[in-house]
């Protein structure tokens, strides 16, 4: 959310400017913004999908938060992704798709399907 307002505070102060109403507060709230997001932990989602496809069916998931893991939910209904491409438009990136050398031997099953990894 923080990179949102910093957004919004940056256009604000382009049109300030432009319009010659520019002040050091307006340039300072910009900064603490700015800053407030460098000390924010990293989020990261972990999405097991049916394939590795990014509009697969999402079938197991974890996200952690601030630090914090979050509460698991237990419908499938009710998670906030159903696919790894619904999580992308949401703004979160791909940092791993799934290993494809796991998925070579047939006769061996790895875990709960293609993890993708995504951060914000």
């Amino acid at each position: 959310m923080t990179g949102k307002r910093l957004e919004q505070q940056l256009e604000s102060c382009i049109l300030a400017y432009q319009d010659g109403s520019l002040s050091k507060e307006m340039l300072r709230k910009a900064l603490e913004t700015a800053r407030s997001d460098n000390g924010r932990s990293q989020d990261l989602l972990y999405l097991q999908a049916v394939s590795t496809s990014l509009d697969s069916q999402v079938q197991g998931m974890l996200l952690m938060e601030n630090g914090e893991i979050a509460d698991e939910i237990a419908d499938p209904e009710e998670w906030p992704y159903q696919t790894v491409l619904e999580a992308v438009r949401d703004g979160w990136r791909v940092v791993q798709f799934p290993n494809l050398a796991l998925l070579l031997d047939e006769t061996r099953t790895y875990g709960l399907g293609c993890e993708f990894i995504l951060e914000r």
